[in-house]
């Protein structure tokens, strides 16, 4: 019986086509339009996170006073020293890298070429911290770091701008006042989740930073890298208490510093963009509840223009259910075509959005899976009460409708 339902069903869509199409039609733009937002906005996602993923490997920010502040509260806790970074070293557990970091916009020269860029003052432990290698020449050797040496590292886009394809490699250039020898050039990271060009950067030693450009041993703040599979809350608290006993905090008092999870970023971000994803995914999906209206309409002017049919099948045996059965199996196709036509048009819609936003293709067989069933759903829930008006006629009524 659902075999020959089924048969029924085609031979009644075939004959009108382009009806049959215009009344799946809600549910193609419905399916295909999930599907697209559903897997561009995991593409989005999984873009973002990787970007601010590349800002550094299990990293956390020390920065000096509270992360939050009231208007007109300015920050006036103090900044760190190179005292503070060593003691962090020697005495924090299950950690990689401590980095100090003192930064200022300067004006990066070489012959006739000028570039605005921000250049650090930090140490080895930079490049851990921040999972960042060196593409060519070497690090900071000791002996730099400790006499603060004007020896500086630049990154990709410095090097474009200023040497345009020649090797700079033991040039010097003009950071300032400073003149400084490039002994090596960082891998290129492109830009941030933040929009940021991390390779329009040139680092120096810490030394030669307070020495040369700040003239102070202040450090704006502090990168500390932990171990793979530690537990970022208890560097935190390692953290926090050598921070409130160096800075004399009292027991009660307010930190004047913060403490910045890189993980907590992502989390937040990420979480972010999944509401914003599920939200326009939920939006798309009203227009299936419009695509199942369509197919409720048609079905009920298929019951009308059938009338005298279904009275010639009641008044030969056929039973209330066998009609309900052909209608509603009716309904499911239109509803199941639409929804194949739509995963069709939804995943190659998702791919060539990806292409033109370079972000990746996430696909989620879930959403698929789930879009698919909710056409199959929309089919049999809209398709119900024509095919019951239809097994209900009274077959001599129908035989008489002209």
């Amino acid at each position: 019986m659902l075999f020959n339902a089924f048969v029924l069903a085609f031979r009644a869509i075939s004959r009108n086509i382009m009806r049959s199409f215009l009344t799946t039609l809600g549910i193609v733009i419905g399916i295909a339009s999930v599907i697209i937002l559903v897997t561009i906005g995991n593409g989005a996602t999984q873009s973002v996170t990787g970007s601010i993923e590349k800002l550094g490997s299990n990293m956390l920010t020390l920065m000096p006073g509270q992360r939050a502040r009231g208007p007109g509260q300015g920050n006036t806790a103090s900044l760190f020293t190179s005292e503070d970074v060593r003691v962090l070293k020697h005495e924090l557990s299950n950690i990689k890298a401590v980095a100090p970091q003192a930064a200022r916009s300067v004006t990066a020269v070489y012959g006739a070429n000028n570039h605005v860029t921000q250049l650090y003052g930090t140490d080895n432990d930079y490049f851990i911290a921040k999972d960042w290698g060196i593409e060519k020449g070497r690090a900071f050797t000791p002996a730099e770091l400790q006499s603060g040496k004007a020896s500086c590292i630049v990154g990709t886009t410095i090097e474009k701008e200023l040497f345009g394809a020649q090797d700079s490699l033991g040039a010097s250039i003009r950071l300032g006042k400073l003149s400084c020898q490039i002994i090596g050039v960082l891998a290129s990271k492109g830009a941030s989740g933040f929009g940021q060009d991390q390779d329009d950067i040139v680092l120096v030693p810490i030394r030669t930073f307070q020495r040369r450009i700040s003239g102070s041993i202040d450090i704006s703040s502090i990168l500390i890298s932990s171990n793979d599979g530690v537990d970022s809350t208890t560097v935190i608290e390692q953290v926090s208490t050598i921070m409130r006993e160096r800075r004399h905090i009292g027991e009660g008092e307010e930190d004047d510093f913060s403490v910045f999870d890189l993980k907590e970023i992502i989390n937040t971000v990420s979480q972010t963009t999944r509401i914003l994803t599920l939200l326009l995914g939920a939006v798309a999906a009203i227009s299936l509840l419009v695509g199942g209206i369509g197919i409720m309409n048609i079905m009920l002017v298929s019951v009308t223009e059938r009338t005298r049919e279904i009275g010639i099948r009641l008044a030969i045996g056929a039973l209330e259910r066998e009609v309900l059965m052909q209608f509603l199996v009716e309904s499911i196709v239109l509803s199941m075509l639409g929804g194949v036509i739509g995963i069709i048009l939804g995943l190659l819609g998702a791919w060539a959005g990806t292409v033109a936003f370079e972000i990746p293709f996430v696909m989620e067989a879930n959403v698929i899976l789930l879009a698919f069933g909710f056409s199959t759903m929309v089919g049999i829930v809209f398709g119900y009460f024509p095919a019951r008006k239809a097994a209900q006629l009274d077959p001599i009524d129908a035989l008489r409708h002209e």
